[in-house]
């Protein structure tokens, strides 16, 4: 099957690797790393989203979240005949139905796709969440081309991102207060007490660990993550639930984001670095 990539950072890079035909791919970067990674993927560089989209069987958009629906429009330049058009992005529910009639309009068949944990290591091993209309046989695809934890949220597009938007109140919502301790913690000169404390309150923990975790999560993708939970709050907001702590998550992982720091081994690291940029 003729595939195609919309994006082609981290997560497609990893889910190319190693497919005997991994087709052809567009990403808005065109400078040397990004041509290297494709280059060493072995797909096709286009010029476009259309480019990259026509003729394909299945069509993978992974971007950023705010270009998710961006994305959507400009591959429906492409008259899609039909192809699977997998949105794996981590949009609100509203972004993903509004993108999918975008696609439906263009010939395309939507699947709404969530990626429940980080792609590394696990690769096209990843839990994934498919619904809407069109999940058998996108669910049947994915099989086919190595992706082995495949599983059918609903029968609504929608039904898989919900799953993973209210997840990541938590998810990216502990990274965010795990920072927000460690660096008020560091700032006192308390950070060993308080990481004693919270391992006696909660012994299945390795709180200097996961602070560490967190931080080089936030460091290296916060800016990102930012952007997902923008989309969380517009998916609670829809909701009637209130978004008032998912605000505030979004606005750490931003600010952790935009100091642009390649993270160092170790916490007492990561957070003299944040110290420096502070």
């Amino acid at each position: 099957m003729e595939m195609c990539w919309i994006g082609f950072g981290e997560a497609a890079t990893t889910f190319a690797r190693g497919l005997a035909h991994p087709g052809r791919a567009f990403d808005l970067r065109d400078d040397n790393p990004m041509v290297a990674a494709m280059e060493a993927a072995g797909v096709r560089r286009c010029s476009s989203h259309a480019e990259a989209a026509s003729g394909a069987a299945l069509v993978l958009s992974l971007v950023t979240a705010d270009q998710a629906l961006a994305a959507a429009q400009s591959v429906a330049q492409a008259s899609l005949g039909g192809a699977l058009y997998f949105d794996m992005n981590s949009v609100a529910p509203d972004t993903k139905r509004a993108a999918a009639r975008t696609i439906q309009a263009a010939g395309g068949r939507y699947v709404d796709v969530a990626v429940m944990a980080p792609v590394q290591p696990k690769a096209r091993g990843v839990p994934l969440l498919v619904a809407g209309p069109h999940a058998a046989e996108g669910a049947s695809a994915l099989a086919k081309i190595g992706f082995s934890s495949v599983d059918i949220a609903g029968e609504s597009v929608g039904d898989a991102s919900a799953v993973k938007m209210i997840r990541s109140v938590v998810v990216k919502g502990m990274e965010a207060l795990s920072a927000e301790c460690a660096l008020a913690a560091d700032a006192a000169g308390v950070l060993d007490q308080v990481v004693a404390s919270l391992d006696a309150s909660w012994q299945a923990q390795n709180w200097a660990g996961r602070f560490d975790y967190n931080l080089d999560r936030m460091m290296v993708h916060g800016t990102r993550r930012a952007a997902e939970m923008d989309e969380v709050v517009k998916t609670l907001d829809a909701l009637g639930s209130g978004s008032v702590m998912s605000r505030a998550t979004a606005e750490r992982q931003r600010r952790i984001g935009a100091l642009e720091l390649a993270p160092e081994n170790g916490l007492a690291a990561k957070l003299q670095q944040m110290r420096a940029a502070a």
